[in-house]
């Protein structure tokens, strides 16, 4: 209950942090034990200490903690008493890792039933895969993608670039469908960079397309790729990209 004595203070942990309001008359033995929930730290187990504006931190601790009241340290409305955890690492709970807990995820049937979801909304707005035209609307993707293969006159073998990036040319070394990229049909290019600044080694998803270094592999749309005489970019040339950064 709060009295007319309460002092606003903040109380921080490894984990946790919040304001709380203190009672001097309180002993350091009380307040530990109402700092237990608040922590997650047994009263055993916290080392207190007060910490104040531009003063040296005051440990919170006495011979007879039972009997030792706060009134006798320098308590002072929104300074920070901190929960120090003396157990070892291994006997603290760990509130930060999430890696471990079990996660509630709701099962795809259950989902299509719910009334106030995205994909309720793309139904009664017939968007995306709802959309009855839907089919035909891909259908024009993919043949516009082969369409910019056949205009840029891309092919196996030939020097291109990646839109006007001077700094990522390579050689087409692949040049169709890639079924581990999902949802997205058409055709891709497959391209063998000069210098490592790709995002794979010819591979993804587990199958090879074709075969290069690490990082020296990318996929990409049609539309992004220039086929040309682009010559081989050298050390010096990159020297000097370098040097007008």
């Amino acid at each position: 209950m709060q009295t007319a004595h309460d002092i606003p203070l903040q109380v921080t942990s490894e984990n946790s942090g919040s304001e709380r309001r203190i009672t001097p008359s309180w002993s350091i033995a009380q307040l530990k034990t109402k700092l237990e929930p608040v922590t997650g730290v047994p009263p055993s187990a916290q080392k207190l200490s007060l910490r104040l504006p531009n003063q040296p931190e005051i440990a919170l601790e006495a011979a007879d903690e039972e009997n030792m009241q706060l009134a006798r340290f320098p308590l002072q409305a929104y300074a920070e008493i901190h929960v120090h955890d003396t157990r070892p690492s291994s006997a603290r709970a760990n509130l930060t890792n999430v890696a471990d807990v079990t996660k509630y995820v709701m099962p795809a049937e259950t989902y299509s039933t719910l009334p106030d979801t995205v994909l309720a909304w793309k139904k009664a707005n017939k968007l995306g895969r709802f959309d009855p035209h839907a089919p035909d609307i891909e259908k024009k993707k993919i043949e516009g993608g082969w369409s910019e293969v056949e205009e840029r006159a891309i092919a196996t073998s030939k020097r291109c670039r990646l839109g006007t990036d001077d700094t990522r040319r390579g050689t087409v070394a692949f040049v169709g469908e890639v079924a581990e990229i999902p949802g997205l049909k058409g055709p891709w290019v497959g391209i063998v960079l000069d210098e490592p600044v790709g995002r794979n080694d010819g591979s993804i998803g587990g199958k090879r397309y074709f075969e290069c270094g690490q990082k020296r592999g990318v996929f990409a749309r049609p539309e992004r790729v220039e086929v040309g005489d682009w010559g081989i970019l050298m050390e010096e040339d990159l020297g000097k990209e370098m040097e007008e950064i």
